[in-house]
């Protein structure tokens, strides 16, 4: 998310899907504590999908939660693309 017209386009599609504003600064924060050991621990994946959540407000079933579990450890998502992670939130 290092292109800033990307980073405001996410922050404009999340603004309009949960009607939640959230800063850069909240996103970069968040993205900080990733590390590639995250994407493999179901537990970190629990964590940060709850957080990017929290963030996003939006709830997360444990269905959802073991989908997304099971697409990032696919690698299904890029470890590094916080976008589509929360895409595939905002969708459920």
């Amino acid at each position: 998310m290092g292109n800033k017209n990307m980073s405001k386009e996410v922050l404009n599609v999340v603004k309009k899907k949960t009607g939640k504003s959230v800063s850069e600064k909240d996103i970069y924060k968040l993205a900080s504590g990733v590390k590639p050991s995250t994407m493999q621990s179901d537990a970190q994946l629990r964590q940060l999908i709850k957080q990017v959540a929290s963030l996003v407000n939006a709830p997360v079933s444990d269905s959802t939660m073991n989908e997304l579990i099971s697409a990032i450890k696919s690698s299904q998502i890029n470890a590094n693309n916080m976008e589509q992670l929360m895409k595939m939130i905002e969708k459920k």
